[in-house]
């Protein structure tokens, strides 16, 4: 209710001179920001707006990150650079800004402008920051976002340009676990899998970190027995496992052979004296939904809150949303789902939008579009997609057309969808 206020007050006067309605803090400046996550001017507006007289609230480094994100998520990189020189002296350390680089590298890195990055590791540097955790947060970033052959010439190699960096900060096991980690996500499988072995050649001593990580490649390669050996082997090297590494072996051993071997692993590591968290929690549920045993998973959620207190959030809820297959099941764990407290995400939209419309099912997907804009949510590129691609599934194309020209207008598509996904409307054969 605070939060819908202070929007509404925004929205009306956010350019002009009214007063700040309300005591601000740092939580409501964050959770104001966020609705405007899709509108980086008013997103930006609201920022400046926040610390004007009469309030005077003092930005964190939060609030500055979280507008540094907005801003890199449109693209805003010369006002993100502006903004985070303009507020190097507010603070009494150049470290306040670490959580602002780590935005920007990660917003440019996503662009795929890596000499930006270059650019604004720079930046840093003259900010006080050229240090190897400034430097980790660049090669994160790069890592994160498909330059993992970037990183590694970065922080590995001993030619040109990156001469300078391998030799100001000496690779070591966490660098090497960062780039294996990138090859990863990019499921670069057998390059992670060369790196691997290189890490040997060069006498890198593996840690426990560098072990999850090979063994998530192994899973998601299709190979999740040969996780569940690397594990074994790892213990047998006396390298303790954390709960990293046993979440990642419960997902390995439930993709090889069910679920049932995963709680097996699950209850030899509460045994051990590791408490399972929220990412315990959500792998078993997805193994039990994959599997259609739904009355199971829905006992282990209660069973994990009452025993360890892991309240479900909203990637658990999505496992079911995604394997659920009755309709009014799915919008009654919706409806539990926003009365219990947990914020529905932008993509729980998406993922319940996406369903019902391929069913055929406008009035949830309708209703939930509508749940989503009184939750305090901007729609983004993602929900104009599904809501447009469902409603041209179901033959709404004037719709659907209207749709997309608001998400055009609000500059969130690059072209208008409708050309593509309903040329034979627009353009019948003679």
């Amino acid at each position: 209710m605070l939060l819908r206020r202070l929007s509404s007050h925004l929205r009306r006067h956010i350019s002009t001179s009214a007063s700040i309605p309300l005591p601000l803090d740092p939580d409501t400046v964050l959770r104001t920001l966020s609705l405007y996550s899709n509108d980086w001017r008013s997103a930006l507006e609201f920022f400046h707006y926040a610390s004007s007289p009469p309030s005077h609230f003092h930005h964190t480094p939060s609030t500055l990150s979280c507008t540094i994100d907005i801003l890199g998520k449109h693209r805003e990189f010369a006002h993100s650079r502006s903004l985070i020189s303009s507020y190097a002296s507010s603070f009494p350390s150049p470290s306040y800004l670490l959580p602002s680089f780590r935005s920007f590298f990660n917003r440019l890195a996503a662009a795929h402008v890596v000499s930006d990055v270059l650019d604004a590791f720079e930046l840093a540097s003259s900010l006080g920051l050229r240090d190897r955790v400034t430097f980790n947060l660049m090669i994160d970033a790069l890592c994160d976002h498909g330059h993992v052959a970037e990183a590694e010439n970065l922080c590995l190699r001993s030619e040109s340009e990156s001469s300078l960096f391998s030799s100001l900060f000496p690779p070591d096991t966490k660098t090497y676990n960062m780039v294996l980690r990138g090859w990863v996500k990019s499921r670069a499988f057998s390059q992670c899998r060369e790196f691997w072995e290189e890490m040997d050649r060069d006498g890198i001593e593996k840690d426990i970190h560098s072990y999850s990580i090979y063994m998530n490649c192994l899973s998601k390669s299709g190979k999740p027995w040969k996780a569940l050996k690397l594990f074994k082997e790892m213990q047998e090297k006396n390298i303790e496992p954390d709960i990293v590494a046993y979440n990642t072996v419960i997902h390995a051993a439930g993709h090889s052979k069910g679920v049932d071997l995963s709680i097996q692993l699950y209850q030899e590591m509460v045994e051990a004296g590791f408490e399972p968290n929220t990412a315990t929690l959500n792998t078993i549920v997805k193994l039990f939904c994959v599997e259609e045993r739904f009355k199971e998973a829905y006992c282990f959620v209660s069973r994990m809150r009452k025993k360890h207190g892991c309240v479900p959030d909203a990637l658990t809820y999505h496992c079911f949303f995604q394997y659920l297959t009755r309709p009014q099941e799915i919008i009654s764990l919706f409806e539990q789902m926003v009365q219990a407290g947990c914020r529905p995400r932008m993509d729980t939209y998406v993922i319940l939008i996406k369903k019902f419309g391929r069913w055929g099912f406008m009035k949830p997907v309708f209703d939930i579009w509508n749940k989503m804009e009184k939750h305090g949510y901007s729609p983004d590129a993602f929900a104009y997609t599904a809501l447009i691609n469902a409603l041209l599934q179901n033959g709404m194309v004037d719709m659907a057309k209207e749709y997309d020209k608001e998400m055009v207008t609000k500059g969130l598509s690059v072209k208008p969808i409708i050309q593509s996904n309903c040329s034979n409307e627009l353009n019948p054969l003679p």
